[in-house]
């Protein structure tokens, strides 16, 4: 039976927490060729729109930068309103013939929203305050929904605390991590 290369994720972890007014997304510095690390410490999570937004991507880096160079215009142009340029970039990337071959996955948040969108016109708005993706966005996903429920610490340190379990379990994360905070 042929897989469907869409639904096997081998790329890095992304992890984007809100908690009391705060937003932080982390996400490991490991860049893997095949079965290869290629590079430990790269920086996959940015802010955008003058520090009023942050973004982040599982996937090829290459796609990922060529991605978040388009989503940059779209904020442009739209005054920095992440719900209408997440919007505009979905169509874009579902549409344009160059843009829907990219693989990857990204997650844009401010204080208000976080989305994860995909080549596919994905725009799926977090309803719990967490989200994650990539090869260890389960495992972090659940240890920030554990944190969230059980502990008092902050957006940052909950972010940073699962992808640091994420990085114990998932060979395609590491344990650099880079976190940014709205």
């Amino acid at each position: 039976m042929p897989v469907n290369k869409q639904y096997i994720t081998r790329s890095t972890t992304v992890i984007t927490v809100k908690r009391d007014g705060k937003t932080a997304m982390a996400a490991d510095g490991q860049v893997t060729m095949g079965n290869t690390v290629a590079k430990g410490n790269a920086r996959k999570v940015r802010k955008l729109a003058g520090g009023k937004i942050l973004s982040g991507f599982a996937g090829s880096a290459a796609d990922a930068f060529t991605l978040l160079e388009r989503f940059e215009q779209k904020l442009s142009e739209h005054g920095s309103s992440l719900y209408r340029s997440v919007v505009e970039f979905a169509k874009d990337w579902r549409m344009d013939r160059y843009l829907r071959r990219l693989e990857a996955l990204m997650i844009a948040a401010d204080n208000e929203h976080i989305f994860t969108l995909s080549g596919t016109g994905d725009v799926i708005e977090a309803d719990s305050g967490v989200v994650g993706i990539g090869s260890g966005g389960s495992y972090a996903l659940a240890a920030a929904k554990a944190m969230l429920d059980t502990t008092n610490l902050s957006a940052k340190e909950i972010a940073e605390k699962a992808l640091s379990v994420a990085a114990d379990i998932c060979i395609y994360t590491n344990h650099n991590i880079i976190v940014e905070e709205l």
